[in-house]
Parts: structure tokens; C-alpha cells; sequence
């Protein structure tokens, strides 16, 4: 096999397995073990060591794949004329690749400088994607980013006993409901902060 033909191998490989990684971690759970991964992705444990040295670096680096995802989804929002569209847009991006999914592994995992950046990226634009839909008077005054992070999160979890059809997207459309201004009821106690954020993951070196 050529150079190229192998990178291209190696390539198809290490997708199969980031696919079957992200799968087989949010339906078996963290603590799932990277033959079940191997076997998912139809590769030998040997294909999987010699890419991810150990199941924390294979958790690393489908975290950053999640983030640069949700920058892609947060560019393409503020894209979007209509500041509400946008927002809209960005957070049903991120409820269908399941953005939130890997929240439980905060701080079980080292967080990478790669990660950081890419975590502050999306946040920053995040931001500009809420700011441009409040001033617009679209999103309620009281909505904070880390709301709607956290919201994303809620839906990225598995339904228990499986997904219905319908039901996801029927809880999105009144939670999206319940973001336009100008709001029915005053939200309760004070928004969550930056530092208790990222705090779940550690600190930045």
C-alpha cells in the first residue's frame, strides 16, 4: 500500500473509532471499556492504542471535536440575518450532534490547552450569538450563555429506555419558547457563573 493509501486508512480508522467512541461512552457509559470501542469501530485494540494511548486521551480529543463543533454551529448562527433565527439555529445544532454529552467527565479528565482554546472560542462566540439576540429583543433579558450551555447539556443526555420519536424535539421547541422575551416568570436565584463552569473541569494552566 502506498503512503497515501495507508494515511487514508489510518484516517478512515481513527474516524470509525471517534464515531464508536462517542457512541459507546454516552450509551454504556465513562466507565465502558475501549475493547467495546475496538470492537464497535471493527478495529483491533492494536489500531486503537497505537492512535489513543489511553481512554483519557481518546475522552481529550472527543472533547475537542465537540467544542470545534459547536464553534461551526455558533458561526454559522451568527450567519444567519435574524439575530433569533441564528440563536435558534445554533442551539438546535448543538442538541442534534449531542454537544453536552461529554459534561460528565468533568473532572475526571486533565483538560488540555487545546481544549481551553477551543472551549474559550466557542464561548466567545456564544456570547456574541446571546448578545446580538437580546439587544434584537428577541431573547428574554435574564438569559444568560451558560443558560443556554446548559440547556444544550440537558438535551444532550440519552432518554432513558430509549429516544421517542418526537419527544426531544417537542421539549426543544418549549424550552426555545421559553427563551424569547419577554419572559412569563422571573428566573430564580442568580445565573451560574464562569468560574462554577469551568471550575467542573479544572483550572487552565
Amino acid at each position: 500500500m502506498s503512503t497515501r493509501g495507508r494515511q487514508a486508512e489510518a484516517a478512515r480508522n481513527d474516524l470509525r473509532l471517534l464515531r464508536a467512541a462517542h457512541e459507546v461512552f454516552t450509551t454504556q457509559g465513562f466507565d465502558a471499556p475501549v475493547s467495546a470501542i475496538a470492537k464497535a469501530a471493527g478495529v483491533g485494540m492494536g489500531s486503537l492504542y497505537r492512535r489513543y494511548r489511553t481512554k483519557e486521551e481518546l475522552l481529550q480529543r472527543l472533547c475537542v471535536i465537540a467544542m470545534e463543533r459547536g464553534v461551526e454551529a455558533a458561526e454559522a448562527g451568527l450567519a444567519e440575518p435574524d439575530p433569533w433565527e441564528g440563536l435558534v439555529s445554533y442551539i438546535r445544532a448543538c442538541v442534534g450532534f449531542r454537544a453536552g454529552a461529554l459534561a460528565p467527565v468533568a473532572g475526571t479528565i486533565e483538560v488540555t490547552d487545546e481544549m481551553w482554546r477551543a472551549a474559550r472560542k466557542g464561548t466567545d462566540l456564544a456570547d456574541r450569538l446571546i448578545t446580538r439576540a437580546r439587544a434584537a429583543g428577541a431573547l428574554r433579558g435574564d438569559v444568560t450563555t451558560l443558560d443556554v450551555s446548559l440547556l444544550v447539556e440537558q438535551f444532550s443526555r440519552p432518554a432513558p429506555g430509549g429516544e421517542h420519536p418526537h419527544a426531544k424535539e417537542r421539549l426543544l421547541t418549549i424550552a426555545l419558547d421559553g427563551l424569547r422575551a419577554p419572559g412569563a416568570t422571573e428566573l430564580p436565584g442568580d445565573p451560574p457563573s464562569v468560574e462554577w463552569y469551568e471550575g467542573r473541569w479544572g483550572s487552565p494552566s
